[in-house]
């Protein structure tokens, strides 16, 4: 019989996350009741806001529980099945989380179509980070062709998507990214019209000199410095969606000195959680993989191979060290 093997999260971070914080482990796979299906996963994905999850403070999320299977999106094939929606070789998607093998009444799972999307991109840029740029653009940010747009994290997985959304609106296009390599692809690749590299240290005026009529529009993912950077360039009513606060997730601080451009430019500031917008995944996951299908919608990706090595790919993701989608190969 296979063995199932599954981190556990065992402690809490105290700053930075730590291989201290995970244990794997091995179990049998897992019997199957009426009605369950039993999938072995493919591929793991890494997301950056399972970092919040292993706190305990408040969030929109209750926090990873101690001593559990480290919570995340899966993808893989039903190899066993007791429910009559989904049958033996179904490809799925779902929250089956760290491990090899999951089993669910099928509530939680979504068949996808592989024949021209790969399997992996549905936990990327025809997945939940796609979703996440498509709401984020169109429902908060909501830009009209001849408007400046900036990316922040751009080179991720979420945000080369917007990037590119944005480009399809007739934007002006520029992301932010950590590198000379990162921002190069993100221009030649993803095809944004410039791209700021904030770890060449000369943010402010790189930024000024990439926006020249200011900017309308803000996909934050990053915080802290790049964000308060922003805030100084931005026009009047111009709208930001904040995806994320990655600069901050370990406990560091996120110092805003720019904060009354908000009042001054009446600027519309919104944070969002795309798992509360369900309604607007079908059309979105529709325009994504057609996209994605055609090719022209572009994506990277970081594959760690083994789920043995998911807690150091998972660590190297919140220190910038993926390009695109960061995923764990199991099979």
């Amino acid at each position: 019989m296979p063995v199932n093997k599954q981190w556990l999260l065992v402690s809490r971070p105290k700053g930075q996350v730590s291989p201290d914080n995970f244990r794997l482990v091995e179990s049998p796979v897992p019997d199957l009741g009426p009605g369950e299906v039993l999938v072995r996963n493919h591929y793991m994905s890494l997301d950056p806001y399972m970092r919040g999850r292993m706190d305990e403070g408040k969030s929109y999320a209750a926090p990873q529980p101690l001593d559990a299977v480290m919570q995340g999106g899966t993808v893989g094939e039903i190899v066993a099945s007791n429910n009559p929606g989904f049958v033996i070789g179904d490809k799925v998607v779902g929250p089956m989380g760290w491990q090899l093998y999951g089993k669910s009444d099928g509530v939680n799972l979504r068949k996808v179509d592989t024949r021209q999307v790969p399997l992996q991109a549905y936990l990327g840029a025809v997945g939940m980070p796609g979703v996440t740029a498509w709401v984020g653009l169109n429902m908060i940010i909501a830009p009209k062709a001849g408007e400046t747009v900036v990316v922040s994290a751009a080179s991720g997985a979420v945000g080369a998507v917007v990037g590119q959304l944005a480009k399809q609106k007739g934007c002006r296009v520029v992301g932010v990214a950590g590198g000379a390599e990162k921002c190069a692809a993100v221009v030649n690749e993803f095809g944004f019209d410039a791209c700021v590299d904030y770890k060449a240290g000369n943010l402010a005026g790189d930024l000024k000199a990439a926006t020249p009529g200011g900017i309308d529009g803000c996909f934050e993912n990053v915080g802290g410095a790049v964000l308060d950077t922003v805030l100084s360039r931005m026009n009047a009513f111009g709208r930001i969606a904040v995806c994320g606060l990655i600069s901050g997730y370990n406990g560091e601080p996120m110092p805003i000195e720019n904060f009354r451009s908000v009042l001054i430019n009446r600027l519309k500031i919104q944070g969002f959680i795309v798992s509360e917008h369900m309604e607007l995944w079908p059309q979105a996951l529709s325009e994504l993989a057609a996209q994605v299908a055609s090719g022209q919608l572009r994506y990277r990706e970081t594959v760690a191979q083994g789920i043995e090595s998911a807690p150091e790919a998972f660590i190297g993701l919140l220190k910038g060290r993926n390009f695109g989608k960061q995923l764990v190969k199991l099979i």
